[in-house]
Formats: structure tokens, sequence, C-alpha cells
């Protein structure tokens, strides 16, 4: 029991019930999922490594529990989301089917324009898995200058999407006034969006973060709720020169000071990670995170692991998001091949899932899970025996690797082909290699090189 759950204060929170040594049917169907067994999974959320993000009105709804951590399988996210000059409620809902029918396990609804409760109401009743938001974007739209923000403004909005089933938040409470100076020599500063808004205005008022300053606050809506932090890194860097600074890992502290706090008023947390970091630095950052924040569950976004192939980042942040995966982080969030350059659409949407449905999978891969090689393993023997029907199946986009198939074959000719178009019939080793093992299993072969060996036998 924390120190701020009195015996009369009732479990709300998934991690209340977990504290009190209380199995929830969100745990149950966690464990369900994950084959493990859900005493398990609650003593992961009672430790704070697990995460269960399930607003109880998203829970009396459409929402299939899934759970975040060390113990559970590498989790990605999708994010969708309007702007202020393109997109439709209808668009949004799109780009949400396409996610969850490739896999993603969480979506963010990052919209910046237009009807945005509106957008959000839809997409909640919609979806069946936890829907993230950034409370500061809505926010932002209510007032006609950052400056005009207020703490009883940023505090409304999210009683607002607490109150509306949105299932984790990220809040920008952990940059303060005393690290802006931190960024000065960047190459390209702050660039979390949440981020820059909440510089600007502490630099305006010459105040300390109102998100920080009213954090206790914060944590008693979400509670109520059972709404889980994304305690946002604002400072994370924006390019591979300004990875592990000064100011990232000052800002990542105080999430470790943030993270107890939330817990200890019952509220359930994970940690958004960098950005941009060359290959060299992910397993120090996926350590630096886990001893600083208490083994909450790491949130990345990639990380990229360069930065000079715009129209490709979905590419160039797979690669490190399955290394940090391998190292222990246990959500990452999706990057688009639009990433920099413009808004997603639905198409962008399914090339970033399936980029980080890979990243994923190799990350269990590597990390030993149990049965995470198993499917490898079914569609490496149905290549091989040149099954292409269970390939398709087996494979993470089956649509594509079929098209992709069957448009240099013959229409119908794909079912009965010991090859495909890359080798043909002559060339293809697999084949080959299945001809050479018939023929040494032919008695007159096995007869021909017994004879042919010097003892004769």
């Amino acid at each position: 029991m924390t120190r701020f759950m009195t015996p009369d204060r009732q479990p709300i929170t998934q991690l209340e019930f977990a504290r009190r040594g209380l199995i929830t049917d969100a745990m149950r169907r966690v464990a369900e999922r994950e084959a493990l067994d859900p005493e398990l999974i609650r003593a992961e959320v009672a430790r704070g490594r697990f995460i269960i993000p399930a607003n109880i009105h998203h829970l009396a709804g459409r929402l299939d529990p899934m759970g975040v951590g060390l113990a559970a399988s590498v989790k990605i996210n999708a994010n969708i989301g309007n702007s202020a000059v393109t997109s439709t409620a209808e668009e949004e809902l799109k780009k949400l089917h396409m996610a969850v029918h490739y896999g993603a396990d969480t979506v963010m609804d990052l919209s910046t324009g237009g009807n945005i409760p509106g957008i959000r109401q839809v997409i909640i009743q919609e979806s069946p898995v936890p829907l993230g938001t950034v409370p500061i974007y809505e926010a932002i739209t209510r007032v006609r200058r950052v400056e005009d923000l207020t703490p009883q403004l940023l505090l409304q909005v999210i009683e607002e999407q607490a109150e509306q089933g949105v299932d984790y938040m990220t809040i920008h409470a952990g940059i303060l006034m005393e690290y802006l100076p931190l960024v000065q020599r960047r190459i390209t500063g702050i660039v979390s969006r949440g981020g820059s808004l909440l510089a600007q205005w502490m630099s305006a008022h010459r105040a300390q973060n109102p998100l920080y300053e009213r954090f206790d606050d914060i944590s008693e809506i979400l509670r109520a709720h059972d709404v889980s932090y994304s305690l946002g890194d604002s400072l994370r860097p924006g390019c591979l020169a300004d990875a592990s600074d000064e100011a990232q890992l000052a800002e990542l502290k105080t999430l470790g000071e943030l993270t107890q706090r939330a817990q200890d008023r019952g509220v359930q947390v994970m940690i958004e990670g960098p950005g941009h970091v060359p290959m060299d630095q992910l397993e120090m950052n996926v350590r630096l995170q886990q001893r600083y924040c208490h083994e909450a569950p790491f949130y990345t976004l990639g990380p990229l692991v360069t930065d000079v192939a715009p129209g490709y980042d979905h590419i160039t942040s797979a690669i490190g998001a399955a290394m940090v995966g391998w190292h222990g982080a246990s959500l990452l969030c999706y990057v688009t091949p639009k990433e920099h350059l413009g808004l997603p659409n639905e198409e962008d949407v399914r090339q970033g899932v399936i980029a980080y449905k890979i990243a994923a999978h190799a990350a269990d891969v590597a990390r030993g899970r149990r049965g995470a090689r198993r499917r490898d393993d079914a569609l490496s023997r149905a290549r091989f025996t040149f099954d292409w029907e269970q390939q398709f199946a087996l494979s993470l986009d089956p649509e594509t690797s079929r098209r992709m198939h069957d448009e240099t074959l013959p229409d119908g000719f794909y079912k009965e082909a010991k090859f495909c178009s890359m080798c043909g019939p002559k060339f293809c080793s697999m084949r080959i290699t299945q001809t050479a093992q018939k023929l040494l299993e032919e008695p007159v072969v096995a007869e021909a090189r017994r004879e042919s060996s010097p003892d004769g036998d």
C-alpha cells in the first residue's frame, strides 16, 4: 500500500488493484493474450514495470485490454490525427482501421485542428485498442497565443479527455525552466511540439512548467478514470548530433522523480524516449531510462539511427526500434515514410505499421521470448516445401506477399510451381536441394557410394 492509499481510499486503477493483491478481469485478459500466469501480470503491474492502459470508460466499451512491459511481447503504437490544414473524421477512422488491421497495439490521436473532441469521440467508440492523446494540443487551440495558456485550462482539457475515455496521455511535465539553456547549442533545439510550446510559455512568463507545478493534481484526475501517464520526453534529440546530451538526460532524471510521485498516487506510468540516436548509443539510452525511471515501461519514437533518408524514415527508425526493443523497450511508436515531410495518409500508416511489426517481432526473437520464433520456423518450412498459401498466411502482410508473388507468374500457376520467378525452375536452390536429397535416398546411388568407398562398406 502506498503512502497515499489510506484504508478508505478504494482502488480504482489497475496499479491500485495489483498492489492490493487483486487480479482484475483486465489482468486476466492480458495474461491470456500473452500466454502468461495472471499472478505474474499482477506482480509486474504492482512493481510498476508493466501497465495496462485501460480507461474505465473505454474498458466498459470496445476496448480489449493489452499490456506494456518487459514481461509482455514488444508492442507498437500508430499515430493518427488531423492537422489544422487537412484531414477529416472519416479519414482518421480509415487510418485507425488500417492501423488495427495490420497489427497496431495502441493508437495515438494527435489531432491539432478542426473538431478535436468530436474526432476523438468517434475514434474511442471505434477503437478496440488503447487510445493515447497529447492534451496540450487541444488546449493550445482554445487560446489565441501560447502565452494565454493557464494551468486551469490545461487541467480542464485533461479532465475532459479522461472523462471521454482516453487510455493514456502524454504529459510534458519533465521539461523545467532551468533546462532551457541546455538546448541552445543543439542543432535542432526542441523538436517535441508539446515541449516547445511549454518552453515558449515558461520563457514568456518567467515561470516554472505548469504541468510540473500541478503534477499531483493531474495525477488525481488520471487516477479517477485509470488513465496512464506517458511521461513526455520534451527534450528528446531531433538529430544524431543532439543525442544523449545534457538536456535529454536532465529531463530523464526528472521523469524518474515524477514516475514515483504518480505511482504513489496509484497512477500507471510509462516513459517516452528518443528520438534520433546513433546505433552505438541505443543500449545506453535504454539502460539509463530503466535506472532513472525505476523500470517503468519505455515507449520510444523509433529511434532513427540516421538523419539522411527523408521519405524512408520508417526504415531508418525501424532499425533503431528493433534494437531498443531487444535491449528492453516495451512499446515502439511507429514512424511513417512521411516523417519530417507531411501528414501521413492511409497508405503511410500501413507502411509504418508493417515496418514496426517487423521491428517488434525481431526484438521478441532476439529477447528469446517463448514461442516468438515459432512463426518464423513455420514460414521457413512452408517456403522450403513451396506451400505458397501457408507462406502468405504466415507473413506479416499477406496481401503484399501474395501480390508480389502472383504478379510474376501466370494466373493459377503458382499453387503448383516449385519455384518463384527470381530463380525459375532450373536455378531454384531449394528445389535442387530436394532433388539431391531424393537421389541420396535411392538404393542404386547408395550402393554406388558404398562400392566407391575404400573399405567397400
